[in-house]
């Protein structure tokens, strides 16, 4: 865990505290979509767009990935309540697969953006208060 960290604090470097947070905010938001490879072109694609540090946001990106497999069946069960499926067992399995899939974009997009915007003011606040301390530490070697 170690690694991803100094990797990521070196590709922060330089950076101000409302790039750091975008960053963190828009890589953990886009690294948690529930169709897997989508994040990394997603943030490729928001990396270019609001003019972001691409390998941070890789890196944010990379970590991640194991809440995109913990939250996929929690984002399909909000999906499927919020577009009112009903079960369908008599469907094929390929059916059945993507329409599980689109349930679980469905409940990532319910999720995403509330809680996208609500962790980047956070982390500005909590980054102005505590400085960019906790880079730096990361830096230094123990």
């Amino acid at each position: 865990m170690r690694t991803p960290a100094l990797r990521l604090a070196a590709a922060m470097q330089g950076l101000s505290t409302e790039t750091i947070a975008l960053t963190l905010a828009v890589g953990l938001a886009l690294g948690t979509f529930p169709v897997f490879g989508c994040p990394t072109v997603f943030c490729i694609l928001a990396a270019l767009a609001l003019r972001l540090n691409l390998p941070a946001l890789q890196v944010v990106n990379q970590l991640s990935s194991p809440l995109q497999i913990l939250l996929l069946v929690p984002f399909a069960r909000l999906g499927s309540r919020v577009l009112g499926a009903h079960g369908a067992s008599a469907m094929p399995a390929a059916w059945r697969l993507s329409t599980a899939a689109m349930h679980a974009v469905a409940g990532w997009l319910c999720t995403c953006l509330p809680v996208g915007i609500l962790l980047y003011f956070a982390l500005v606040h909590i980054l102005r208060k505590r400085g960019r301390t906790w880079f730096n530490s990361l830096e230094s070697p123990v």
